[in-house]
């Protein structure tokens, strides 16, 4: 009858048994989005958490970013139209006295 040649370790012994512990996690649903996650966490795609935003999504950011985006753009703007104004009037007498 065959015998094992070494003593089996502790550790390879172990080994076998190290995922029977292991439970399976309760599924519940997020009360502001309905998307599935687990229990007493933060929903990732919305933020909430028992009806509070607590995260800041990656929509949110998408949207902040867009609104600075518009602000600095309005704001690029008005400063072209006022150089343009200025350019309108200054260079104006400028080249007329130089004419003269």
């Amino acid at each position: 009858m065959p015998v094992p040649k070494r003593k089996r370790s502790r550790a390879r012994r172990d080994k076998r048994f190290a995922n029977k512990g292991l439970k399976v996690q309760a599924i519940a649903e997020c009360k502001n989005c309905q998307a599935p996650l687990q229990t007493h966490t933060a929903c990732l795609s919305c933020g909430h958490y028992k009806g509070v935003k607590v995260l800041v999504t990656k929509m949110d950011r998408a949207l902040k970013r867009g609104e600075t985006r518009k602000v600095k753009g309005e704001r690029q703007q008005a400063r072209v139209a006022k150089m343009q104004q200025a350019q309108e009037q200054a260079p104006v007498d400028v080249k007329a006295e130089e004419t003269k």
